[in-house]
């Protein structure tokens, strides 16, 4: 099906995703790790998709590590986000808070860049403002 209706039908959708803010403890303080994604040009936390029969959690855990490399626990829940994606549909965000376990930092075909950063440079470097509510809530 195509056309308008079909436009109306996917907008009723509401994709669920989760995802994670890989944060690391330094002597000058914490650092938030960002992805840069080439194909929205934007400066954002991992995340994804939820595939079928995996809880959010699961889904927060292997995005992280399919779009870094790191391997991570989960630690607190964080606030959660919800907008529309390019296609017109509802989408909602789960995050966490995440504690680096094990791992290296490479990235798959989704990423091609990832940085540790302070949460001021976060906070400038992020492309979305609903991403910053994230930094504040990790930051001490």
């Amino acid at each position: 099906m195509e056309g308008p209706e079909a436009r109306r039908q996917e907008a009723r959708v509401i994709v669920r995703a989760a995802g994670g803010v890989p944060v690391r403890e330094t002597p000058s303080g914490v650092e938030i790790l960002l992805v840069h994604r080439p194909r929205y040009g934007d400066w954002t936390f991992p995340k994804g998709k939820r595939e079928r029969g995996e809880t959010d959690e699961e889904c927060a855990l292997r995005e992280v590590h399919e779009e870094t490399g790191l391997v991570c626990e989960l630690d607190e829940e964080l606030p959660s986000t919800s907008y529309r994606d390019a296609r017109g549909r509802a989408k909602e965000v789960r995050y966490w808070r995440l504690r680096v376990v094990g791992g290296a930092l490479q990235y798959d075909y989704e990423v091609d860049e990832a940085r540790w950063v302070t949460p001021l440079q976060a906070e400038a470097l992020l492309t979305y403002d609903r991403d910053l509510a994230l930094v504040r809530a990790v930051t001490p």
